[in-house]
């Protein structure tokens, strides 16, 4: 089957979309009643089964059996480590994360000192000197850390972990929070991977989500991080924000790629004012209708592919020579808690309030609130409230559907090596969904395996679905961000 083979719809139905910029865009074999039919919610997948599945009967016991297990194995292989910083100074208003907005930066401090607990912990039940290739920190924003709380932090993993050569060690930067001076520090810390959140770029936007940073002030930064020689400078991006317009977002478009970030991530506003009280904030009247959302959307894929960058994937574009793109086409694609990844599939041991990790065959949750996070710490307790413990069809099926979402391929011969299973058998009523999918264009099937179209690529969060169990008898999907 060739990756590049879609399916030819008449002309008259296929979605062609002009950007502001006067030229044009094909969404390639995409039809208005697909866009029709796909426009619904669903998982991002970077996990499965997805986090809203998690149960309370997954205790610290269950955690520490896990760690215990992987220090016994024997295996050694590299960690991930994810660490949650949730202080904010400000608070945005499509915010969905967890989050802690202070001014009081003192607060920081006592953080500190709990996630040294919560990282001696884990040196108690995995060892030390166990090895890393992944670091990232999140948010909130970690550039709520001053330098020294950033030193220090680093500091307690050194003590604690060895950092692999060659590894991706990433913080998300809030463009307000720092200075050329300061991401300087963090170079000479050993950071080698930047995320600015940018979200728009447009005056009127970041006044209606609370969230005022001048272009110029982005602009110098990027500079500054190349200068410091930075591997991967990311952007990332929303479109569905209140006051965008397709006018306004395609002169935002301009600018990111007058800018030209090694890496974009392009993500969806997901309104959810029900679920996350931030959002409350925000008016429904001020959004953006659901076809200027897909004009934004169109826009941008022309926008960035002109300008030279590669769909990773779903939300993700990266320059030919950045490290993603060059995973995309080796066929090294991964995807985790902190989405696309180059690092191969591995352990993550999670750090801080509401920090999601994942152990062998179990994830877990820490305690959503500081103040029962600092709670289990004054036990000696790990701070997990929840997690799963993997059954083999979650495992079956979390394969199939990393395959599909990383690889945008899948032999069934390798699923049905791995876990003993007739893939065919198995899957049947999948099977026949799939056949759906397959007559307009979304995949190609043979007897061996399935391979997502160019076409199916835009909805390919639609064909992971399919293998969702959990989903096919789940109505209550609003919870989700729409797929496209």
């Amino acid at each position: 089957m060739s990756t590049n083979c879609t399916l030819t719809a008449p002309e008259k139905n296929l979605v062609t979309l002009a950007p502001t910029t006067g030229s044009s865009f094909v969404m390639p074999g995409v039809t208005k009643e697909m866009l029709q039919k796909y426009d619904v919610s669903g998982p991002r997948y970077t996990s499965y089964p997805t986090a809203d599945r998690f149960v309370e009967a997954f205790t610290e016991d269950a955690y520490k059996l896990a760690l215990e297990q992987r220090r016994i194995s024997g295996a050694n292989l590299p960690l991930s480590i994810y660490v949650h910083i949730p202080f904010c100074e400000s608070l945005c208003f499509f915010c969905a994360c967890n989050k802690i907005v202070t001014k009081h930066h003192e607060r920081s401090t006592e953080y500190l000192r709990y996630l040294n607990r919560e990282i001696d912990l884990h040196i108690e039940h995995l060892g030390a000197g166990q090895t890393i290739s992944q670091l990232h920190l999140g948010g909130g924003s970690p550039t709520f850390f001053s330098d020294d709380e950033l030193s220090e932090l680093m500091t307690m993993l050194k003590r604690s972990f060895v950092f692999a050569p060659g590894g991706e060690y990433s913080i998300e930067v809030d463009p307000r929070t720092v200075n050329e001076q300061r991401l300087k520090h963090l170079a000479d810390l050993g950071f080698n991977r930047l995320s600015f959140g940018v979200q728009d770029f447009d005056p009127a936007v970041q006044k209606a989500v609370h969230r005022i940073q001048p272009a110029e002030q982005v602009f110098s930064l990027v500079e500054a991080a190349r200068r410091y020689n930075f591997d991967s400078v990311n952007v990332d991006l929303i479109y569905g924000l209140p006051m965008q317009t397709p006018e306004s977002f395609t002169r935002t478009l301009a600018q990111v790629v007058e800018l030209r970030p090694n890496r974009i991530a392009l993500y969806g506003y997901a309104h959810l004012p029900e679920r996350f009280k931030p959002q409350r904030r925000i008016s429904e009247y001020e959004l953006p209708a659901a076809q200027d959302k897909i004009t934004m959307l169109s826009s941008a894929l022309s926008a960035f592919m002109k300008a030279g960058y590669v769909y990773v994937g779903m939300d993700h574009f990266a320059l030919p020579d950045d490290d993603l793109a060059i995973a995309k086409r080796q066929g090294r694609l991964h995807r985790n808690f902190q989405g696309y990844s180059t690092q191969p599939d591995c352990d993550l041991i999670s750090l801080g309030v509401s920090a999601i990790g994942r152990v062998g065959a179990t994830y877990s949750q820490n305690a959503k609130t500081i103040e029962e996070y600092y709670d289990y710490l004054n036990q000696g307790r790990f701070p997990v409230v929840r997690g799963l413990a993997l059954s083999l069809d979650d495992l079956v099926r979390r394969a199939v559907i990393m395959a599909i979402m990383c690889q945008g391929a899948l032999q069934f011969e390798s699923i049905e090596l791995a876990y003993m299973i007739d893939f065919k058998t198995y899957f049947a009523n999948e099977l026949a969904l799939l056949k759906e999918q397959e007559a307009t264009g979304m995949v190609e099937l043979d007897d061996n395996g399935l391979q997502v179209t160019e076409t199916g690529w835009f909805f390919v969060r639609a064909v992971a679905m399919l293998f969702d169990r959990y989903l096919q008898t789940d109505r209550n999907r609003a919870r989700f961000s729409k797929i496209i």
